[in-house]
């Protein structure tokens, strides 16, 4: 069927309107539960330090003579640790052109930019504390310091691969950083064994992160949450969003930005992200060398092991 002759139609006609949506969409996620679900504290000096405490080992020989002179028992003193305050950021810059032009889906071309960049700066940071395997590094002045990432602190109650040379932390104070060994499959077994471990040491551990590929794993465990069948809507709820273990119930999140082959097993109120005094997530106006704008979006940050007996980790995992 043809057009009828002489009929305008819209493949003929110039001017009209273009029709673009005053929505922008992004799927990239943005969700950082590391950083989320821990403590801020302030930092006031690029080491920025903290005390932990132990007290004396169980004494089950402990009985005394009636009347007898009282002994003064050893004293426990503190252990003293810190990190290193890291400096990251992201630089947004916008012409002058573009900032005056008209803009689908934002009013102001700077201020978008300068959101987005916050976005990525916090999806860097939750990667650098527990997706990376870093040491601390007090820096130079032509070598960026580096903040200890939460895999060169846990070292005391691990589950880790048996061959490939796997091995904790040397020492647990940032200072070094984990030997990934030959990976095996992540069980409930070894999940049991780092509970274990933990509440021996005295912890609580309360939340459970891992990767995509384990946290389906971590379906299949008989201590997870019951799948349940709802018939009224049709729906089977399979997903273990908590763990009851022999010392307590465990929330189970899924981290994007942790390393697969990980599973942490933390005591949340044991870490904190410390920044220094106001240079959390701050926006700086760079000066202007032409016509265009920058914004600058810097924190510094350093990751706090209040005590790492508290927490632990499942490591040299499969991730397929």
């Amino acid at each position: 069927m043809a057009l009828p002759t002489n009929t305008f139609a819209t493949y003929e006609a110039i001017g009209n309107r273009e029709d673009l949506s005053d929505m922008i969409y992004r799927i990239d996620p943005t969700d950082t539960p590391f950083m989320t679900g821990v403590e801020r504290e302030k930092a006031t000096a690029v080491n920025h330090e903290w005390q932990t405490q132990a007290l004396a080992s169980v004494d089950t020989s402990n009985a005394v003579l009636e009347g007898d002179d009282a002994v003064t028992d050893a004293v426990t003193p503190t252990v003293r640790l810190g990190n290193i305050c890291q400096i990251s950021d992201k630089v947004a810059r916008v012409s002058g052109t573009q900032q005056a032009v008209d803009h689908a889906g934002r009013d102001n071309e700077l201020a978008y930019q300068e959101m987005l960049k916050g976005l990525e700066l916090k999806r860097d940071m939750e990667s650098i504390l527990v997706g990376t395997n870093q040491a601390k590094n007090a820096g130079a002045d032509a070598t960026a310091r580096k903040t200890a990432s939460i895999l060169s602190w846990i070292k005391t109650n691990t589950s880790k691969g048996t061959a490939g040379g796997a091995a904790d932390p040397t020492t647990a104070d940032g200072a070094g950083t984990r030997t990934d060994g030959t990976q095996i499959a992540f069980t409930e077994a070894r999940l049991k064994t780092v509970l274990s471990a933990i509440w021996t040491s005295g912890g609580k551990p309360n939340m459970i992160y891992t990767g995509a590929f384990n946290k389906q794993v971590f379906s299949t465990f008989t201590g997870r949450s019951t799948p349940m069948e709802e018939a009224k809507s049709k729906k089977i709820v399979a997903s273990v969003d908590a763990y009851d273990s022999d010392f307590g119930v465990l929330k189970v999140v899924a981290n994007r930005f942790q390393r697969t082959r990980d599973v942490l097993v933390l005591e949340m109120d044991k870490w904190a992200v410390a920044y220094l005094n106001g240079r959390k997530m701050v926006s700086i106006a760079l000066a202007k060398t032409g016509d265009s704008d920058r914004r600058q979006i810097l924190s510094e940050y350093s990751l706090v092991a209040r005590n790492e007996k508290a927490s632990g980790g499942v490591f040299d995992n499969t991730t397929s």
